[in-house]
This record gives C-alpha cells, structure tokens and sequence, in this order.
C-alpha cells in the first residue's frame, strides 16, 4: 500500500468536499496512524502493542440515528418502514455544516474498496477526524494495491467526524449524533459518535442497496471454506457466534462478518474482522485472541490491568468490546476473499429460552422464513429493563443494513439455495437445560462437533425426528454429541414447562412473521411454528 503522507489541503478539496483544511493526511499506514494516534491523545498502547481507545458514550451503534435521503431516485426502491427518510434540502444543510465544521482541522484520508470481486467491488474514499479512525477503516476495508491507488476513482465518499454535534430541527434529524446515507450522491455524514463501527456498516449499508438490482446477493454473514473447496456461509445477529465459528483451524477464512453471493461464488466485502472481545479466551478462541497481542490491532473499550494486559473478563464500559485487525492477522484467512458457492447454510440463533435445539436441518422454504425472521434472544442484564429472555427479530440477519424490502433479499437467497442445492442449518448457540438464569449455555465443543458433521456431509445420513413446536428436522444421534443436548425438551426438569416456554417463542415467530405474509408463497407460510397450545 503506498503511504502518500501529508499532502496539501488544496489537492484534496476536489475529492472530498472539503475546503480549507489544516492538512489532509492521506493512506497512512499503521506505524504512523499509531504514532499519531498516541501522541494526539486518541489512544494507548497495551503491553503487547495493540493500540486501545475508548469511545465515550457511543459503545455501539446509533440506528436510531441513521437516515436515507429520500429522493427520487430511493422513494420507490428503499424500505420506509425500516429506513429513517431525510429530506434531500436537510442533507444539504447537513453537508455544507460539516464543510464549515471541518474548516482549519487536521484530517485523515484512506482510499479503499469494499467487494473482493472487482466486478460488484464499490471504491470508497473515508475521511475522518481521529487517527485511530483512519486505522479502524484501514483495517477494515481492503486495501488498494499501488497501482490500482494509481487509477482509484471514488464511488462512495465518507465522511466522519465526531466532534460535529448535529440540530435536529436544522438538519432534519433525533439528536445530536447522525448517520445520513444519500445514496443518490454516494456520499455519508457520520457526526456526533466516535464508535467507528458506523464507518464500516455504512459501506455495508451501500452495497446492500446496490447490489441486488445487479443480481448479488449482499449478506450479513461470516464465511469459510473447506479443503474440497465446500464454502459455507454463517447468517447470525451480534453475539450468536458468527466470528468465532467461522474462525475454524481446519477451514479458510475468506471472512467475518460481510459477503455478497453473486454468479461466481462468494466474496467479501471487508479485509478485516471486527470481533468482540468481551470474554475471550485464548482456549476457546486462540486465532482471534492472538489478533489482540499484535500491533496494528485496535482495541476498544477493553480494561487493561495494572500491567497494561486485557482483561477480557471486565465489561464495565461496555458488553460490546471489540478487537479490529486485518484479516491476514489470522493464519488461515484466504488471501482473494473469494470462495465458491456455498455448499451449507448456517443461521445462528442464540437462544436464551432454552427450547431450540442445537442443530436442524431446514428446507428452503424454512430457511427463507428463518431468514427473514432474524430470530435471536436479549438475556437479563445485558440492557437497562431486560429481566427475563426477550425475543429479538431483525430481519435478514441484520435489518438496520438493509435499505430494501427483505422479500428482495430473501428471494434472491431462495433462488441461489435452489439453484446451487444448498443444505440450510439452523444452529442454537443460546441455552440449553432451561432458559438463562436456569439452564447454562450451549458447549460450544458440541456446537463445533455439530458443524463439523453438517459441513463434511455425514450429518444428511443420521435419523431425524420432526419438532413437535417448530417442524424442522433435527437429528437423534450423532458421533461425540451428548444425545441428550439433541433433545431440548429431555434437559429440562419440567417437560410441561419447556412446552409451554417453546409455544411462547413459536406464538413470538408468528407474530412477528405477520407483516411479510403478503410477501411470500404458500410453502414460506406453511413453515411457521405450529399453533399454539390452549392456554393453561
């Protein structure tokens, strides 16, 4: 990567919407973002040379912030009932705010592209306010070689500064902080939150409103691939696994958290991983905890002990902790981010009820209805008010990315399923033996013994039995799994009580399944849970 340096203000007004900027420090590498970073204030290092920050009141994202311009180009292709609309002369105000606010400061810019396939790739040019943003991004995103920097001409323009504190009654927005994608202009304003993680899922934002007209299907997914080039695709919300399955010594890495489907497999969209930390170990998770005790890491909102070494264990800024680090960090990471198409489907759910099995195998019609649900669980302590299991459903796997009606994302993924004969997993990484507060969580050796068996095939060929509350399949035996784990209900100590805990999730699916019944067919429909039992 070629590290231009600082370069005059002027140059890049052009290409940033900028104008008269202390100094542009333009594709710095990770020495220099470090140095800077440290000697302006922004961060520290830890004993082992990863560079930590905090990120103030901001701990994870705003989607209650985010707005779409709504114009004429995304009044009938964006999703409104997911998606916040900001009138384009807002916009407009916001923008030329953000010019006047940037006047006279110090800058950093990194040119990047987000896609490993150059044919559905998006080139994006990312400004921001601190150093360690433009090492987060860096990280993140895939880096230019020297001479594609040469002929880089940015689509997408993003610009991040913290220290703007937006007018909701001027710009059109909730609150100070805003999030503002127009799409029509391929530009987006992050102001009032340092969380960098808005910088990354704005891209992700972007692609999953481009790509589906091209027939691609963008997916929030971790991926990985075998040695009989068997792919397999990882859907799954925050804190279900995603990272940690997909980060497999015995299969290639091709990437995290962001990959598109399109008509030569799969790529990724990132070149880097952003993991979270709160609990790591070195035992359950040696590649990613590694990536911790290496320089270039970022770390944030992680303790350190009096020695300056993480404490993983300690969430008293936040449950979100987060490590950001390119993906060659990890020795078996694919160099192309491509991969084949999948031959498995993975939907990870973290049930904190306690009635999902560890494993089913799902039809295509139950994948898209899984899919489409989005289905995890909240637990007790976690959020402020959060006393007992609380259903979440985001659509997709990740609906506050998703600019488009879900019938567009699931339909595409339904037509690839068929047409590549996919088998579809549904895998509970949630509670087992009772909800939480009862019941303990899913070992994760058997979650890994179970993914194994469904990635190399044997799984198809063992004994499956219906779910009395839910209608997939899932298996009776398989090899080096507790039986007992296979069979939810048998883990409880009260059978009555698991029914009656199943039906209360089955009665949450199908509510909240509701408002996408006129969107699919009969087959979809009938892959609801059954009804529900008569009260008692």
């Amino acid at each position: 990567m070629e590290e231009i340096g600082i370069r005059n203000a002027a140059s890049g007004i052009e290409t940033t919407g900028l104008r008269h900027l202390g100094s542009l420090r333009w594709n710095l590498g990770e020495a220099d973002l470090v140095e800077t970073a440290i000697r302006r204030g922004e961060g520290k290092l830890t004993a082992h040379g990863a560079l930590l920050v905090t990120t103030g009141q901001h701990t994870g994202r705003s989607p209650r912030d985010k707005f779409v311009v709504r114009d004429a180009e995304t009044e009938d292709r964006v999703w409104w009932d997911n998606n916040k609309p900001m009138a384009p002369d807002a916009f407009e105000r916001l923008y030329e705010d953000f010019k006047a606010h940037a006047e006279g400061r110090d800058l950093f810019v990194q040119d990047l592209v987000g896609g490993a396939d150059p044919a559905n790739a998006i080139q994006a040019r990312v400004v921001t306010e601190y150093a360690w943003h433009s090492l987060f991004i860096r990280n993140l995103l895939i880096r230019p070689t020297k001479s594609e920097l040469e002929s880089f001409v940015p689509e997408l323009t993003i610009i991040d500064l913290p220290s703007f504190k937006a007018d909701p009654e001027r710009h059109g927005c909730r609150s100070e902080t805003v999030i503002a994608c127009d799409f029509t202009r391929n530009i987006i304003l992050i102001g009032g939150t340092t969380y960098a993680g808005e910088m990354k899922k704005s891209v992700f934002t972007v692609l999953n409103y481009r790509l589906p007209e091209t027939g691609v299907m963008p997916m929030h997914c971790s991926a990985n691939i075998g040695p009989q080039d068997d792919a397999a695709v990882f859907f799954g919300l925050s804190g279900t696994g995603k990272t940690t399955l997909s980060a497999d010594p015995n299969r290639t890495l091709i990437g995290d958290d962001e990959h598109g489907w399109g008509e030569n497999g799969l790529f990724n969209f990132e070149g880097g991983c952003y993991a979270k930390t709160i609990r790591l170990s070195a035992e359950a998770e040696p590649e990613i905890f590694a990536t911790t005790r290496m320089f270039g890491t970022v770390l944030e909102n992680v303790i350190l002990d009096e020695n300056g070494v993480p404490d993983f264990d300690d969430g008293r800024l936040t449950e979100n902790t987060r490590a950001a680090y390119p993906l060659h960090f990890i020795p078996n990471a694919s160099a192309t981010g491509l991969g084949a198409h999948p031959k498995n489907i993975i939907m990870l759910t973290a049930d904190a009820f306690g009635v999902m099995p560890p494993i089913a195998k799902l039809t295509a019609a139950e994948a898209m209805y899984h899919f489409l649900s989005g289905y995890t669980a909240k637990v007790a302590g976690t959020e402020k008010g959060v006393t007992e299991p609380e259903a979440t459903f985001s659509t997709c796997f990740g609906a506050p990315f998703m600019p488009r009606h879900p019938s567009e994302y699931g339909n595409l993924l339904r037509d690839l399923i068929a047409r590549h004969d996919v088998d579809c997993w549904l895998v509970s990484t949630g509670w087992t033996g009772g909800a939480y507060g009862t019941g303990k969580r899913m070992p994760i050796k058997a979650t890994r013994a179970l993914l194994a068996a469904a990635l190399d095939g044997s799984l198809k060929e063992a004994t499956f039995r219906t779910d009395p509350h839910f209608g997939f399949q899932v298996p009776v035996v398989v090899p080096g799994v507790d039986p007992a784990i296979l069979d939810p209900r048998s883990t409880w100590a009260d059978g009555a009580a698991y029914d009656r805990q199943a039906q209360r999730l089955a009665a949450m699916f199908r509510a909240n399944f509701e408002k996408f019944e006129a969107h699919v067919d009969a087959s979809v429909l009938g892959a609801s849970p059954a009804m529900a039992l008569a009260a008692e």
